[in-house]
Parts: structure tokens; C-alpha cells; sequence
């Protein structure tokens, strides 16, 4: 059942609150840590009283999703900013382009260069970042992290994409500081400015490591079904 507004008002402020904490004891790398409220799988009905309580940054794994649930949202709140926080085919990069203002999933140059010539045909040059497989998980995508910097650099030369950032998703089960403390290394060596890493168990370790946009979802919306 969603939240009501005044649930989702205070669930936005707890954890506004926790990441305020963080960035103090930690220091925030650049500038203030950016919530990015993971609202895929919950539906419009879920996501409205976090738009109506000032939450404008969301993140979504599927463009179909994203067609079906976001376009009533949108007409309401024009000024919210979608984040594809999921992987990417070839064959919705149109869509994508249309339908989200980052792409963070980048992963390999077929899809970085029909992102850049959808950006080209549609007028729209939207900020992507870098997924890097920080664990070297099989069933996760992402470039290797020895191949990142080199991969960012391409986006950048023969694609013309503008990268910036780098993200990950840390192994299930281990501690995510060492994880993170590489992807804030490659992110140096790449020269890019921003990190997305750290859900919802994880988020003062990674603001801590240097994060600038955290991907939170059950700490706002419950537990998914």
C-alpha cells in the first residue's frame, strides 16, 4: 500500500537527515550528497507523495517502465529528473534518450556509440555515467575496473559522450568500503567528477568514500515485493 503524504514526507526527511549526518562526518567530495529515490517496480500511486513532499531526483531500471508509470508524473512535476540506473539494450536507446535525463549504465562502446548518435538525431545531450563491475561478478554488467579509465576516455574521444561519472554496485554478502574506495580511485584516474554507489544498507559507507549520488529505494519506498 503507499505511503501516505505525510509517511512519505517523513520517511524523505529521515533519510535526508542520515545523509546530512554522513556528509558531516565524512566531508561530501563535491558539493551535497544527491539522493536518487529508487522507485523502480513501485508504482505511479507510490511515487506521487514523495513528488508532492520535494523529492525530484528518481532512478528507474526499465524504459518500458519508465513509458508506462512516469508521462502523468512528469505533466505534473516537469521539473523531475529520471536516472536509468538499469542496463541498457541497443534497441531502447531511442527511448531512452526520449524518456531519461542520465543514463548511468554505460558499459560497452556499441551502446555508448548508439547513445551518442540518438543524442545527435534527438537534440538531447544527456550526462552518462560509467557502470564499472567493480566485483568482477559474471552476472553482473559493467566494464571491468582496469578497463575503466581507457573506456571513459573513448566515450569521450571517438564517441563524444559526455561521461560524468563512474558506477557501481558492490558484491553481495562483502564489505562495500574497499569497493568503494577503488571506484573513487578510478574515478581519479578517469578524471571524473561523480560517483554514483551506495543503496539503501550501504549509503554512509559509500558518502564516506567519496559518493556523490546515493541510489536509495527501501529506505524511502519499503521493502519491494
Amino acid at each position: 500500500m503507499p505511503l501516505s503524504p505525510h509517511e512519505a514526507a517523513q520517511r524523505l526527511a529521515e533519510v535526508r537527515k542520515a545523509i546530512a549526518a554522513a556528509e558531516a562526518r565524512f566531508g561530501a567530495l563535491n558539493g551535497p550528497v544527491e539522493l536518487v529515490a529508487v522507485s523502480k517496480t513501485f508504482p505511479a500511486e507510490a511515487i506521487a507523495p514523495f513528488l508532492a513532499a520535494g523529492q525530484r531526483v528518481f532512478g528507474e531500471n526499465r524504459v518500458q517502465e519508465t513509458r508506462d508509470k512516469w508521462p502523468a508524473l512528469r505533466a505534473a512535476y516537469p521539473d523531475a529528473v529520471l536516472h536509468l540506473i538499469g542496463p541498457l539494450q541497443t534497441n531502447k536507446v531511442k527511448d531512452a534518450v526520449a524518456l531519461f535525463d542520465v543514463i548511468e549504465t554505460v558499459d560497452r562502446d556499441r551502446l555508448a556509440a548508439a547513445l551518442a548518435a540518438e543524442m545527435v538525431r534527438a537534440g538531447r545531450r544527456l550526462p552518462v555515467f560509467v557502470q564499472v563491475n567493480i566485483g568482477l561478478e559474471p552476472q553482473k554488467a559493467g566494464i571491468p575496473p582496469a578497463e575503466a579509465a581507457e573506456f571513459v576516455a573513448r566515450c569521450r574521444r571517438e564517441h563524444g559522450l559526455t561521461v560524468s561519472g563512474l558506477m557501481c554496485i558492490p558484491p553481495e554478502g562483502e564489505p562495500p568500503g574497499p569497493f568503494f574506495a577503488q571506484l573513487r580511485g578510478l574515478a581519479q584516474l578517469a578524471e571524473v567528477e561523480n560517483l554514483s554507489m551506495g543503496m539503501s544498507g550501504d549509503f554512509p559507507v559509500a558518502i564516506a568514500m567519496g559518493a556523490t549520488h546515493v541510489r536509495l529505494g527501501s529506505a524511502l519506498f519499503g521493502p519491494r515485493a
